[in-house]
Protein backbone atom coordinates (compact mmCIF):
# COMPACT_ATOMS: atom_id res chain seq x y z
CA UNK A 1 0.00 0.00 0.00
CA UNK A 2 1.07 3.55 -0.70
CA UNK A 3 2.05 5.06 2.66
CA UNK A 4 0.66 8.50 1.71
CA UNK A 5 -2.72 7.03 0.75
CA UNK A 6 -2.72 5.01 3.97
CA UNK A 7 -2.15 8.22 5.95
CA UNK A 8 -4.87 10.08 4.04
CA UNK A 9 -7.33 7.19 4.46
CA UNK A 10 -6.64 7.17 8.18
CA UNK A 11 -7.25 10.92 8.42
CA UNK A 12 -10.38 10.76 6.26
CA UNK A 13 -11.97 8.04 8.39
CA UNK A 14 -11.68 10.19 11.51
CA UNK A 15 -13.07 13.47 10.16
CA UNK A 16 -16.51 14.55 11.31
CA UNK A 17 -18.98 15.95 8.77
CA UNK A 18 -18.40 19.47 10.14
CA UNK A 19 -14.63 19.12 9.88
CA UNK A 20 -14.96 17.96 6.27
CA UNK A 21 -17.24 20.92 5.50
CA UNK A 22 -14.69 23.27 7.08
CA UNK A 23 -11.88 21.77 5.00
CA UNK A 24 -13.95 22.10 1.83
CA UNK A 25 -14.58 25.76 2.65
CA UNK A 26 -10.87 26.35 3.17
CA UNK A 27 -10.11 24.77 -0.25
CA UNK A 28 -12.52 26.95 -2.25
CA UNK A 29 -9.67 28.95 -3.78
CA UNK A 30 -7.93 25.73 -4.91
CA UNK A 31 -10.87 23.62 -6.09
CA UNK A 32 -13.76 24.73 -8.29
CA UNK A 33 -17.26 24.99 -6.85
CA UNK A 34 -18.57 22.14 -9.04
CA UNK A 35 -15.90 19.69 -7.92
CA UNK A 36 -16.24 20.74 -4.28
CA UNK A 37 -19.98 20.16 -4.27
CA UNK A 38 -19.37 16.54 -5.33
CA UNK A 39 -16.99 15.92 -2.40
CA UNK A 40 -18.68 13.60 0.12
CA UNK A 41 -15.68 12.40 2.13
CA UNK A 42 -12.15 13.26 3.09
CA UNK A 43 -11.00 10.71 0.53
CA UNK A 44 -12.82 12.60 -2.24
CA UNK A 45 -11.21 15.86 -1.15
CA UNK A 46 -7.74 14.33 -0.87
CA UNK A 47 -8.04 12.67 -4.30
CA UNK A 48 -8.73 16.06 -5.91
CA UNK A 49 -5.85 17.68 -4.02
CA UNK A 50 -3.51 14.86 -5.11
CA UNK A 51 -4.65 15.21 -8.74
CA UNK A 52 -3.91 18.93 -8.56
CA UNK A 53 -0.56 18.17 -6.88
CA UNK A 54 -1.55 20.27 -3.86
CA UNK A 55 -0.75 17.21 -1.72
CA UNK A 56 2.26 15.08 -2.61
CA UNK A 57 4.48 12.72 -0.66
CA UNK A 58 7.09 15.48 -0.43
CA UNK A 59 4.71 18.40 0.11
CA UNK A 60 2.13 18.10 2.87
CA UNK A 61 2.02 21.79 3.79
CA UNK A 62 -1.59 22.30 2.63
CA UNK A 63 -2.74 19.21 4.52
CA UNK A 64 -1.01 20.43 7.68
CA UNK A 65 -2.58 23.90 7.34
CA UNK A 66 -6.05 22.39 6.85
CA UNK A 67 -5.69 20.20 9.95
CA UNK A 68 -4.36 23.12 11.93
CA UNK A 69 -7.33 25.31 10.91
CA UNK A 70 -9.87 22.68 11.97
CA UNK A 71 -7.96 22.24 15.24
CA UNK A 72 -7.12 18.55 14.79
CA UNK A 73 -3.70 18.51 16.45
CA UNK A 74 -3.89 14.71 16.77
CA UNK A 75 -4.10 14.30 12.99
CA UNK A 76 -1.55 17.05 12.40
CA UNK A 77 0.97 15.22 14.59
CA UNK A 78 0.42 12.06 12.48
CA UNK A 79 1.29 14.04 9.35
CA UNK A 80 4.45 15.36 11.01
CA UNK A 81 5.35 11.80 12.07
CA UNK A 82 4.77 10.68 8.48
CA UNK A 83 7.14 13.38 7.22
CA UNK A 84 9.75 12.21 9.73
CA UNK A 85 9.28 8.61 8.61
CA UNK A 86 7.78 7.49 11.92
CA UNK A 87 4.12 7.12 10.92
CA UNK A 88 2.32 3.87 11.69
CA UNK A 89 -1.24 3.41 10.47
CA UNK A 90 -3.79 3.59 13.29
CA UNK A 91 -4.65 -0.05 12.57
CA UNK A 92 -1.25 -0.90 14.02
CA UNK A 93 -1.84 1.12 17.19
CA UNK A 94 -4.36 0.34 19.91
CA UNK A 95 -7.30 2.72 19.75
CA UNK A 96 -8.33 4.29 23.06
CA UNK A 97 -11.88 3.09 22.30
CA UNK A 98 -10.83 -0.48 21.46
CA UNK A 99 -11.19 -2.02 24.93
CA UNK A 100 -14.39 -0.14 25.90
CA UNK A 101 -15.98 -1.06 22.57
CA UNK A 102 -15.05 -4.73 23.05
CA UNK A 103 -16.62 -4.70 26.53
CA UNK A 104 -19.76 -2.99 25.22
CA UNK A 105 -20.04 -5.44 22.31
CA UNK A 106 -19.86 -8.33 24.75
CA UNK A 107 -22.48 -7.03 27.17
CA UNK A 108 -25.00 -4.58 25.71
CA UNK A 109 -27.06 -6.74 23.35
CA UNK A 110 -30.63 -5.64 22.63
CA UNK A 111 -30.15 -2.40 24.57
CA UNK A 112 -27.90 -1.00 21.83
CA UNK A 113 -30.49 1.49 20.49
CA UNK A 114 -31.17 2.81 23.97
CA UNK A 115 -27.43 3.32 24.49
CA UNK A 116 -27.02 5.10 21.17
CA UNK A 117 -29.99 7.39 21.94
CA UNK A 118 -28.32 8.22 25.25
CA UNK A 119 -25.18 9.12 23.26
CA UNK A 120 -27.31 11.48 21.14
CA UNK A 121 -27.37 9.55 17.86
CA UNK A 122 -30.25 10.62 15.59
CA UNK A 123 -33.11 8.12 15.35
CA UNK A 124 -32.87 8.04 11.55
CA UNK A 125 -29.28 6.70 11.84
CA UNK A 126 -30.42 3.98 14.23
CA UNK A 127 -33.21 2.92 11.86
CA UNK A 128 -30.78 2.83 8.94
CA UNK A 129 -28.33 0.66 10.90
CA UNK A 130 -31.12 -1.69 11.96
CA UNK A 131 -32.32 -2.00 8.35
CA UNK A 132 -28.78 -2.73 7.13
CA UNK A 133 -28.45 -5.74 9.49
CA UNK A 134 -32.03 -6.74 10.37
CA UNK A 135 -31.23 -9.96 12.26
CA UNK A 136 -27.63 -9.35 13.29
CA UNK A 137 -27.62 -7.67 16.68
CA UNK A 138 -23.84 -7.71 17.00
CA UNK A 139 -23.32 -6.05 13.60
CA UNK A 140 -25.92 -3.39 14.45
CA UNK A 141 -24.03 -2.46 17.60
CA UNK A 142 -20.61 -2.50 15.86
CA UNK A 143 -21.88 -0.19 13.12
CA UNK A 144 -23.66 2.08 15.61
CA UNK A 145 -20.53 2.52 17.72
CA UNK A 146 -18.42 3.19 14.62
CA UNK A 147 -20.90 5.79 13.40
CA UNK A 148 -20.96 7.43 16.83
CA UNK A 149 -17.15 7.65 16.82
CA UNK A 150 -17.14 9.10 13.30
CA UNK A 151 -19.99 11.49 14.10
CA UNK A 152 -18.30 12.81 17.25
CA UNK A 153 -14.78 12.81 15.79
CA UNK A 154 -12.23 13.96 18.34
CA UNK A 155 -15.07 14.58 20.82
CA UNK A 156 -15.82 10.84 21.11
CA UNK A 157 -14.73 10.17 24.67
CA UNK A 158 -14.72 6.96 26.69
CA UNK A 159 -16.21 9.00 29.55
CA UNK A 160 -19.26 9.70 27.37
CA UNK A 161 -19.70 5.96 26.80
CA UNK A 162 -19.52 5.31 30.54
CA UNK A 163 -21.99 8.11 31.30
CA UNK A 164 -24.40 6.83 28.63
CA UNK A 165 -24.14 3.27 29.98
CA UNK A 166 -24.99 4.54 33.46
CA UNK A 167 -27.84 6.60 31.99
CA UNK A 168 -29.28 3.34 30.62
CA UNK A 169 -28.83 1.62 33.99
CA UNK A 170 -26.14 -0.60 32.51
CA UNK A 171 -23.91 0.00 35.52
CA UNK A 172 -22.20 -3.40 35.43
CA UNK A 173 -21.07 -2.77 31.84
CA UNK A 174 -19.98 0.78 32.80
CA UNK A 175 -17.91 -0.66 35.66
CA UNK A 176 -16.25 -3.15 33.30
CA UNK A 177 -15.42 -0.34 30.85
CA UNK A 178 -13.89 1.73 33.67
CA UNK A 179 -11.60 -1.19 34.60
Amino acid sequence: LDPLRSLLHSISSRLSDKELADMKFLCRDKIGKGKLSAVQSGQDLFNILIEQQEITRDNLELLKKLLQHIKRQDLLSEVVQFEEGQFHAPDEQPDEHEKPVAVILGHVGREWKRLMRELGMPEVNLDRIEAAYPFKLYEQLVLALREWQKWKGKDAKVGDLIQALRGCNLNLVADKVEE
